[in-house]
């Protein structure tokens, strides 16, 4: 499978199924414009990567917009070889044991399947190499797209949601739209029998605020797993790992104490206000071909974005050493505040040991 969303658009290229479009593009209809020609062509047509947003932020779209895609972002060859594999694994575990050699036989099984449970790890993931708090928090610096001319805003349309119910601990990964309103909020569209509505009534009842976040990108079986319709109570991260075949790793967030994948690309934290009336959001295009009308739901408020660094952004700062330092842009390298100091002169020293010249100003 793969480590993030770069590794898949990779694999996607190498494949013939992706298109580069260097091109500046608007988020603002032209992106789901471009899409919605590709998506009619035969066989889904390809998934299209538009480099020059307007924003520094690249978008991928129709990813998942073939079968073949779809088996390549799941790790096989047929879509039914995962039913198989299910099938295969009750089988063997539901099969009469006669004796004790036939029960440690189950052993491997066992092993199996505790590899597919998440792991908390203490680091920082990757998702947090970018920290934006408080008013740098602003969701105008991302490509949000408006696909439709009668849609009431920009929507993100394709976020991980994670909430955790307040009751027995249990997380939720649901993939909700979410209208921006502002560079600080959004909408949550939790249905009525949706379980992110059914977090969102027990915090109310309590009188408490709601924690959530938001990821974007990752390994793209996450966002087959958010959208699988799994009974209530058992962990979409779990059937990543089945279908990844190990473990998802999740990181803790830094304004509150959910945990989301090291690997996603961007993370959105906040909060929902149960004690807040609820705001019209909508119209939206809706995937049934009509638009869904204007309702009332919780408004989502961010108090903190992380992504990854892009890789034209590198913050390591090195040249080979031919290249002369006259010709060197200082201003265009930075240390993330997040990195220690001693983190720094780890990475410069090794620079070194390549023969890469550095910049002493950073260390």
């Amino acid at each position: 499978m793969y480590r993030n969303l770069a590794e898949y658009v990779a694999a996607l290229e190498k494949a013939g199924e992706l298109i580069r479009i260097a091109a500046p593009v608007d988020p603002e209809l032209e992106i789901a414009e471009l899409t919605d020609r590709q998506a009619k062509q035969p066989g889904g047509g390809k998934a299209l990567l538009f480099e020059n947003t307007g924003t520094g932020f690249p978008v991928l779209t129709n990813m998942l917009g073939s079968q073949r895609r779809i088996c390549m972002a799941l790790g096989v060859d047929r879509l039914e070889q995962i039913g198989e594999r299910i099938e295969s694994l009750f089988t063997d575990a539901v099969r009469p044991k006669a004796g004790l050699m036939d029960k440690l036989k189950m052993l491997p099984l066992l092993k199996e399947v505790g590899e597919w449970m998440p792991r908390s790890v203490s680091k920082r993931g990757e998702c947090q190499q970018v920290i934006h708090k408080g008013d740098a928090a602003d969701l105008s610096k991302l490509p949000v797209l408006k696909c439709w001319p009668y849609d009431g805003g920009r929507f993100v349309t394709l976020p991980l949601v994670h909430t955790v119910d307040p009751q027995t601990g249990s997380r939720n990964v649901g993939m909700y739209r979410m209208q921006v309103f502002d560079g600080r909020t959004t909408g949550m569209h939790w249905h009525k029998h949706k379980t992110g509505e059914r977090h969102y009534r027990e915090y109310q009842r309590r009188g408490e605020r709601m924690p959530v976040a938001v990821c974007l990108g990752g390994d793209p079986a996450y966002t087959y797993c958010a959208t699988a319709p799994l009974p209530d109570g058992l962990d979409e991260y779990m059937l990543a790992g089945f279908l990844r075949r190990k473990p998802v790793e999740l990181v803790k967030c830094l304004t509150n104490d959910l945990r989301v994948p090291g690997d996603c690309d961007f993370v959105i934290e906040g909060y929902v206000d149960p004690a807040e009336p609820k705001v019209m959001e909508g119209d939206f295009g809706d995937h049934t071909g009509f638009y869904s009308l204007k309702d009332l739901y919780p408004r989502f408020h961010i108090t903190c974005i992380t992504h990854r660094v892009l890789h034209r952004r590198r913050w390591w700062a090195f040249r080979r050493w031919r290249t002369p330092i006259s010709s060197w842009r200082r201003s265009a390298f930075s240390w993330p505040r997040s990195v220690t100091r001693s983190r720094r002169r780890w990475w410069i020293s090794g620079c070194r040991r390549r023969g890469w010249r550095t910049i002493s100003r950073f260390a």
